[in-house]
């Protein structure tokens, strides 16, 4: 596995290095370390300057790499680094294109988080503008001991099913557990409660005989999510909830006390390239790590 680990030096960056190394990492899989430094705004603004800010850079970098490699010096991937001068979230979503990555791991805030104050502004971008899936650490991960506990959100599109490649492909620990969670919207959702209980018994009978059908073809996208992965890990649970998927998922998370939870960039209520609602939501709202994946 190829992984490209973004970072800036901050305590969020280590702790997405931290992360990494609980992972079951052999000889071939590599870790490329990237440090992105955008002078465009300096060359515009205060051209003077940039010899200044270059030396700055020669001083940093090397600390900054430095840094990142011991935390990463129990890990028996490859490690390597890489600097370049660009806006970060170019720089992450381009070298992860040009280099094969398989998976992008970032902090969740750290790389110019000043402008969101629930994920960092370049972590956001990244998630929304990658190809490749999105690993977005958290404290409470790095910090937990014991199993490893993943929550996998799927509605059984090919966008969830990117997702669950991408999870039998990272060497999770052989103890980690995997919980599949499908979400049945509300039935009424667009009607106020005061005036669905007034709904007559057509209506009702009508409404039973969908919710038959829709647990049937749920159960389906829960099974072969659960066959896909069976090989995978040693310890999977089976859910499927009724109401809205976005909060459910992180409610579930947090009962679960989930390190991750994955879910698709699209196809739940998304469109195809972009953040979708329910992947963003979760991405704001999580105190668990995200793993985001598109087609």
């Amino acid at each position: 596995m190829k992984i490209l680990l973004a970072t800036d030096g901050s305590k969020y960056s280590e702790d997405a290095a931290r992360f990494l190394v609980k992972l079951k990492l052999s000889p071939d899989d590599e870790i490329n370390i990237l440090y992105a430094v955008s002078w465009v705004p300096v060359l515009s603004e205060w051209e003077i300057l940039y010899a200044d800010f270059k030396a700055i850079q020669e001083e940093f970098a090397p600390r900054i790499f430095n840094s990142t490699l011991d935390a990463l010096k129990p890990a028996k991937a490859k490690l390597s680094t890489v600097l370049k001068e660009d806006y970060p979230d170019k720089a992450i979503v381009d070298t992860a294109e040009e280099s094969g990555t398989d998976l992008v791991v970032m902090g969740a805030r750290g790389l110019r988080g000043v402008g969101s104050l629930i994920v960092g502004s370049v972590t956001k971008l990244v998630a929304l503008k990658s190809h490749k899936p999105v690993l977005i650490v958290r404290l409470p991960e790095v910090s937990k001991s014991g199993s490893m506990k993943i929550l996998f959100a799927t509605d059984g599109s090919a966008y969830s099913d990117a997702v669950g490649k991408i999870l039998a492909s990272i060497p999770f620990p052989d103890n980690t557990e995997l919980t599949i969670l499908n979400v049945i919207p509300t039935v009424f959702r667009d009607i106020p409660e005061r005036f669905a209980v007034e709904i007559n018994d057509r209506i009702k009978n009508i409404v039973a005989d969908t919710r038959e059908k829709e647990l049937k073809e749920s159960e389906k996208i829960i099974d072969k999510a659960y066959k896909d992965l069976s090989g995978k890990f040693s310890k999977i649970e089976k859910m499927i909830k009724f109401g809205d998927a976005s909060t459910l998922i992180l409610d579930e998370a947090e009962a679960a006390h989930a390190d991750i939870i994955a879910v698709g960039t699209s196809g739940m209520r998304g469109l195809k390239g972009m953040l979708g609602s329910v992947a963003r939501y979760v991405l704001n709202h999580s105190k668990s790590s995200v793993l985001i994946a598109k087609m």
